[in-house]
């Protein structure tokens, strides 16, 4: 089975898919570590974001090991990925790095802003995560101070609408919901309860089955 999530940044995805991929003992991608590493990679040779030859070469040659750098997880490489992944080959680049994560035994979980849609089209669920922007915000600017950084809500806020903007707006594989994926409003619900709701859809699903 495939599960894909997607929605915007900071919607609780990434942990609704960690939790989903072990509660059916699936193998899990954050598709958007991958964008993180190419990112950051651009950022440490000090190449514009903009720079697709060199980002699609990149990509080329990524390396998963590089998937666990805590530095993945900084509001600055975070700001990058959005840039980075708005490029065309670069999607391109890594489109057959998931899809081949995808298929492999037992199952897995994907999560990001196109695997309903462009990445894993005919998976098996497909959930979309939402949430306020403000509450994303808040918890972002939490994970943020959880790791030592500094965090303005206001700026995190910000920055999150920008990169909304940037995302549905992106001429390559936007964020937008499959007309088969299930909804899921984060907004009001702790880590628990999303985790329940996740589940109650797929069990829904395989029921159906």
């Amino acid at each position: 089975m495939i599960i894909a999530i997607d929605g915007p940044a900071a919607s609780g995805k990434g942990t609704l898919g960690k939790r989903l991929a072990a509660h059916y003992g699936y193998r899990h991608l954050d598709t958007g570590l991958i964008y993180r590493a190419v990112a950051k990679a651009m950022l440490d040779a000090s190449a514009a974001l903009t720079d697709e030859v060199r980002a699609a070469a990149i990509a080329q040659a990524l390396d998963p090991g590089m998937f666990g750098d805590p530095a993945l997880k900084s509001q600055a490489v975070g700001e990058a990925a959005s840039v980075v992944s708005a490029l065309p080959r670069v999607r391109d680049a890594l489109l057959a790095f998931q899809r081949s994560f995808a298929a492999g035994p037992p199952g897995a979980v994907l999560d990001g802003r196109d695997i309903g849609t462009v990445i894993c089209p005919d998976a098996d669920v497909k959930i979309f995560v939402i949430a306020e922007p403000q509450v994303r915000a808040r918890r972002r600017a939490l994970e943020m101070l959880g790791r030592g950084e500094a965090a303005d809500e206001a700026a995190v806020l910000a920055d999150i609408l920008k990169r909304d903007e940037r995302d549905r707006n992106r001429a390559a594989a936007p964020l937008k919901r499959a007309d088969d994926a299930h909804e899921l409003d984060n907004s009001n619900l702790d880590i628990e309860g999303g985790v329940k709701a996740a589940i109650a859809i797929v069990e829904r699903i395989r029921a159906a089955r």
